[in-house]
């Protein structure tokens, strides 16, 4: 397994796809460095990959502050040598309507889903730079392949990240592999960011219905960065089979 002694960042690593993605990571043997704002959730998840025998640091810190991101990977770089893989995963997703006019809301998906994975993207890059390798994986969503009411912004988010990524991977030459993943529905707390009432009901109703468990997406990441050096796994899609 190609995974062993890897060392990886993931960010939003406290619950649903991040922490899914930690946990089977540290399973296979690399050494995954946590971050995410809620230090208790973040602690809990430390202990648990601890406990069963894997090796882990965390942080907390805000993907929003390019400093805590920087901060990361000099953790990373401080406690396991080097940094293989980036895995931009911190985000929110508090949609509604725009004649609702949550503009505050916009502005956090603006500030997370998109300045939270350049800043990750900038300070990982140095390092990847020195090194002559790395990964950047930056978990969008389906939500920018298929538009629907009320996702307009976040969706608008996840797209410039689509756009981000495949100009870093054009980029990125024969050293820096570049990798974006589309969840569909997942099981995760998507709805604790929603401030529209009649929606998060919606969502919840809707992931409760359909939504595939976290560990799909976490296996896709890890089949990606599991590619020979040279192999470069550009874009993975993964939805419920039974989402249209």
């Amino acid at each position: 397994m190609r995974i062993e002694s890897k060392v990886i960042i993931v960010t939003g690593a406290s619950s649903g796809i991040g922490r899914a993605t930690a946990t089977l990571l540290a399973e296979r043997g690399a050494f995954v460095v946590l971050g995410a704002r809620r230090p208790e959730p973040l602690r809990i998840v430390a202990d648990e990959i601890s406990a069963s025998g894997g090796r882990v640091a965390v942080k907390a810190m805000d993907v929003r502050n390019r400093a805590d991101l920087e901060a990361l990977v000099s953790l990373a770089v401080e406690k396991g040598g080097r940094l293989d893989v980036i895995i931009n995963n911190a985000g929110v997703g508090p949609i509604s309507r725009f004649d609702n006019l949550k503009v505050e809301d916009w502005d956090l998906m603006i500030d997370v889903n998109l300045r939270g994975t350049l800043n990750g993207i900038a300070a990982a890059l140095p390092v990847f730079t020195r090194q002559g390798s790395g990964h950047v994986i930056n978990v969008i969503s389906t939500a920018g392949l298929r538009i629907m009411p009320t996702m307009g912004v976040y969706a608008a988010t996840k797209n410039a990240v689509r756009t981000v990524t495949e100009a870093l991977r054009q980029e990125a030459g024969p050293t820096l592999r570049v990798t974006e993943i589309s969840p569909g529905m997942t099981a995760t707390n998507f709805s604790d960011s929603i401030t529209d009432a009649g929606m998060k009901k919606q969502i919840e109703d809707n992931l409760g219905a359909m939504a595939m468990p976290a560990d799909a997406i976490a296996r896709g990441i890890l089949f990606a960065i599991d590619q020979p050096p040279d192999i470069e796994v550009g874009s993975i899609v993964i939805r419920p089979t039974a989402q249209g």
